[in-house]
């Protein structure tokens, strides 16, 4: 079931403005878990628009 939220920007588009707003977040922190933490977000961010738009491309091509 979904809620009635229209999303008005792709899923790759926002996971690429997650993972630059945690690489934001990240710059200002002290060297520490939650930095990390931040860091690790990012990197998953950045995973998943690259999954979403390689499974959106007409032909899955194999990883490079």
């Amino acid at each position: 079931m979904r809620c009635g939220i229209k999303q008005t920007e792709k899923l790759e588009q926002r996971l690429a403005h997650r993972a630059e707003e945690m690489r934001q977040r990240a710059k200002t922190m002290p060297p520490a878990v939650e930095k990390e933490t931040r860091l690790k977000l990012a990197r998953q961010a950045e995973t998943g628009a690259h999954m979403s738009e390689r499974l959106r491309s007409p032909g899955i091509q194999p990883p490079t």
